[in-house]
């Protein structure tokens, strides 16, 4: 038994065309716009899937959806379970140790990591939180990781440069001697 692609109007045509070739659309949404894009040149599914390189349970998925729901049934639907809930204070809590440098928590490292930072909310704070939701509400509240430190700004350790000693020479300096 075949699956075709419904007949489209001219603005789902374009609209297909457009998504199908695009570089800032979510790179599921292309994939979806291909499908429907050689589905509508009358493959099979078979085809379509070896195409595409896709299963032909995916290819199916696709098409019916476009069938029943037109360019809204390629968006991704809503993932089942609750999401992770914050309150306010416990958000505060979480930017408050952020913008705490680790030491003045007796944590034994110069900087946060993301895995650091999530690691010691759950551990001393008590707030289980991934270390990928630590930056959704980091980038939510505006602030953006490690913009103020770079690699060659203040070093962690302030006698840094006498421990590592004198900079040997390059090695382009000892070819010009030469």
């Amino acid at each position: 038994m075949g699956l075709n692609v419904r007949p489209m109007s001219a603005e789902e045509q374009d609209e297909i065309a457009r998504l199908s070739r695009a570089r800032t659309a979510p790179a599921r949404t292309v994939e979806r716009a291909k499908i429907i894009a050689v589905a509508s040149q009358g493959l099979s599914i078979r085809a379509i899937a070896e195409q595409l390189h896709l299963k032909e349970k995916v290819v199916r998925r696709w098409v019916s959806r476009f069938n029943a729901e037109g360019i809204a049934g390629l968006a991704d639907r809503p993932r089942s379970g609750r999401p992770a809930i914050y309150t306010t204070e416990q958000v505060g809590v979480i930017i408050e140790v952020a913008l705490t440098p680790p030491a003045d928590l007796n944590q034994p490292f110069g900087s946060w990591s993301f895995e650091r930072l999530a690691r010691y909310l759950h551990e001393v704070k008590g707030i289980a939180i991934q270390h990928s939701r630590v930056h959704e509400l980091l980038t939510q509240e505006g602030l953006r990781w490690r913009e103020q430190e770079s690699w060659f700004g203040a070093r962690v350790d302030p006698d840094f440069a006498q421990k590592r000693g004198a900079s040997k020479r390059s090695i382009s300096s000892l070819l010009l001697t030469v």
